[in-house]
């Protein structure tokens, strides 16, 4: 039951990350993308986001990386089609998920990743908030 046991981690993750502050220096190593590079990653952000998130900040995680929640809900589908089918095998070959769809997934994500590091687009990178007086 593979869909259990990632579910399971995912939940632990998110407990460690709402008893282990991210903000704080040295909870967690820093990102080696922007380590190495100095720039910001589609993901940097993401462990505060949930960490916020998990102590009902929503605005202020959404601020943290706008990406993992746009992309949420597809993860969520996915992830309980994923839960079903373990479940209930399907009695006919599941759909793949469209090409186009794909490209599309893969093109959002690249132009978030550079329209981040960009200064015209400095909301896009963590904690900055996305509207004045969030």
């Amino acid at each position: 039951m593979w869909p259990v046991g990632l579910g399971a981690l995912g939940l632990t993750g998110a407990a460690l990350l709402h008893l282990v502050d991210p903000n704080e220096p040295g909870n967690y190593p820093t990102c080696p993308w922007l380590l190495f590079t100095g720039t910001f990653c589609p993901g940097c952000g993401s462990m505060r986001a949930v960490a916020l998130l998990t102590h009902g900040e929503v605005l202020a995680s959404i601020s943290m990386n706008p990406l993992l929640w746009l992309l949420a809900p597809y993860v969520a589908w996915t992830y309980g089609l994923w839960l079903v089918r373990t479940v209930r095998p399907p009695t006919k070959p599941p759909k793949l998920t469209p090409g186009w769809f794909l490209w599309g997934l893969l093109v959002v994500i690249t132009g978030h990743w550079i329209l981040r590091n960009l200064p015209w687009f400095s909301f896009l990178a963590p904690g900055t908030p996305l509207f004045p007086g969030w």
